[in-house]
């Protein structure tokens, strides 16, 4: 005997298998934390010589780690003597933070760390859900006229 609801006045018992009944809330609770949304940190690196088209790229793909819902943190590597201009580096993440305009929130602005310039991107509105794309014919009708 499992008593299934302890709180309804009269408490609700039923006759079954414990041990199924056990098995079924852990599958029933596996599945909440499957399907519950956790934003991640992508990460995306490049060098200070870079193309204006390949720039553009990265700005995409932070676009999109963005609308996922995902933190980006992007990450400009220096080497050798590239280290001295730092000044290119902070112009092409402003050149970043100012193509994304109001999709990113910066969450730490561009700091200089070791050999490497960082900055961590943040979505400014809640990730879109999946849109199911209607099929001619499907939906709504308009009204036909005579």
């Amino acid at each position: 005997m499992v008593e299934v609801s302890p709180n309804a006045k009269p408490p609700v018992c039923k006759l079954m298998d414990y041990g199924k009944f056990q098995y079924e809330q852990s599958k029933k609770i596996h599945s909440m934390k499957q399907h519950q949304r956790t934003g991640q940190v992508k990460e995306l690196k490049f060098r200070p010589h870079i193309n204006d088209h390949d720039l553009g790229i990265k700005i995409h793909y932070v676009e999109r780690f963005l609308e996922e819902g995902n933190k980006a943190k992007v990450a400009l590597v220096f080497r050798g003597r590239e280290m001295i201009r730092s000044e290119i580096g902070t112009e092409l993440m402003q050149k970043m933070i100012t193509a994304l305009g109001p999709k990113a929130i910066v969450e730490s602005p561009p700091k200089f760390e070791g050999t490497s310039m960082t900055m961590v991107l943040a979505p400014s509105a809640p990730p879109k859900t999946p849109s199911r794309d209607l099929k001619e014919g499907e939906g709504e009708r308009s009204p036909q006229k005579d």
